[in-house]
């Protein structure tokens, strides 16, 4: 077999290929045995009937098309091997020439990798939030807390700004009741916002047995966006106590015994939260100033596919599970569709750009992907998916995912290693270092890669 290639851009060739007709011979072989177990000619057993009757029978032709079919994959992947390509998607395939006995030619045009120059990354310098805990942020936390062990008990007294009231529901738009517009037994707590427009004005003043009435926008159902006539019945009102700051909650909360020393873990845990959060945003920052530092020929058809592939994962997951069409979406976003097109397309590039960067440099940098770091990033993959380690490793492996997996940890390893060479300073200016070894540091580095491939919800 011959091959040459010809590149038409720098992310497409062309490969030219020549096979000798007598390497055919396996697939012809192939073709006559698959068309003796499909066919009958009598005076033949079936599988026995001789390539000579079957060419006379069923056509020459017929034989080679199915010997070509078999035959293409082989000699396209030989040929892609001998140029030391790295092909992205399918072949577009043409067969130039077919002479019976004598020759086949092909060519197949196909996108690839392109090849990037990386350029020393050690310049780059970003600003980041300070990590600062106030007071106050440990109050608040410690207030959610106390929140969570709220008890409640009947009042039998009008309803003000945090009761909990029973409630049942009746809508009319038009004057008819709604089908889907009727609820009974609801809890809400007045004040959080969280069910209609106007209901904490009716309720409020309101004892066990009141009514009320008001107007509001419906948020979802068969109605949904048309102003209704709401009735509300209020069947009980009930009080939130919250527990006393004390040591005593300590104890109830937590495993510490006083409140001070709940108090000094509350701090220690919103550091950690916020030094998470700061190396999230050095690593996005690191990553996009890396991307500007970076020439990337884009293949447009692999971009097509990955904008079509964001797309239809919005349009039918996302989306989805949240009863919403793109038309609604878009409304809500207060986007046209021609900027979410562009939004889509601008985020798919990134995307495409992140692989190929932190690809190059994994093989510059030789990153390798340790038995122990694969396991911790499949056991927090599978749960954001919702499935059990064991399943999702099952799935993995059964999908043939796996070197996707240890793909997506060795880029999120080559990142952090940017993001280390990198000068990275807070709000007042003091330097800060981020170590790529800290577990935290690379997981952190992961998620920033996969939000910026898609991967995420993938």
């Amino acid at each position: 077999m011959k091959s040459a290639v010809e590149t038409l851009n720098p992310t497409r060739v062309r490969l030219t290929v020549e096979v000798p007709f007598e390497e055919l011979k396996a697939s012809l072989d192939a073709a006559y045995k698959k068309i003796n177990q499909q066919v009958t000619v009598k005076g033949f057993r079936q599988g026995k009937i001789p390539a000579r009757v079957i060419d006379q029978r069923f056509g020459r032709g017929a034989v080679l098309e199915e010997a070509v079919n078999d035959a293409l994959p082989k000699f396209y992947t030989e040929a892609i091997n001998e140029a030391e390509l790295n092909p992205l998607g399918q072949p577009e395939v043409d067969i130039t020439e077919l002479k019976d006995g004598e020759l086949l030619s092909f060519t197949a045009e196909v996108d690839i990798r392109p090849t990037l120059e990386i350029p020393d990354y050690s310049g780059i310098e970003v600003t980041v939030d300070s990590v600062e805990v106030t007071d106050e942020d440990v109050e608040k936390s410690l207030e959610q807390l106390r929140d969570r062990f709220a008890t409640t008990s009947p009042v039998e007294r009008a309803a003000a700004e945090g009761d909990i009231v029973t409630v049942d529901l009746e809508a009319k738009v038009d004057g008819e009741v709604l089908e889907d517009g009727v609820a009974k037994g609801v809890d809400y707590t007045i004040g959080s916002g969280q069910l209609l427009d106007g209901i904490d004005e009716a309720v409020t003043g309101l004892e066990a047995g009141g009514t009320a009435t008001f107007t509001s926008e419906l948020k979802g159902g068969s109605a949904e966006g048309k102003e209704a006539e709401v009735k509300v019945d209020v069947t009980a009102v009930k009080s939130r106590e919250l527990p006393e700051l004390d040591d005593d909650f300590a104890q109830l909360a937590s495993e510490f015994d006083t409140l001070e020393e709940l108090r000094a873990d509350s701090r220690k845990r919103l550091e950690r939260m916020k030094k998470f959060d700061q190396a999230t945003q050095a690593q996005e920052k690191v990553l996009d100033e890396l991307i500007k530092l970076v020439e990337v020929p884009m293949p447009e058809k692999l971009l097509e596919d990955e904008v079509n592939t964001r797309k239809h994962n919005l349009e039918h997951h996302q989306l989805g599970q949240m009863g919403l069409d793109l038309a609604k979406y878009l409304e809500i976003q207060g986007k046209s569709a021609e900027e979410f097109d562009a939004e889509l397309k601008e985020q798919a590039e990134k995307g495409i750009k992140t692989q190929f960067i932190l690809d190059e440099i994994v093989n510059k940098e030789k990153v390798s992907v340790g038995q122990d770091e694969l396991t911790e990033h499949l056991m927090r993959r599978a749960q954001s998916s919702g499935m059990s380690p064991d399943q999702f490793a099952q799935a993995v492996v059964e999908g043939g995912q796996v070197p996707m997996l240890v793909g997506e940890v060795a880029r999120g390893k080559a990142l952090a290693t940017v993001v280390e060479a990198a000068t990275v300073k807070d709000a007042s200016g003091e330097v800060i270092s981020l170590d790529d070894e800290d577990e935290e540091t690379a997981e952190a580095a992961t998620e920033v890669v996969e939000a910026a491939e898609g991967t995420t919800e993938a």
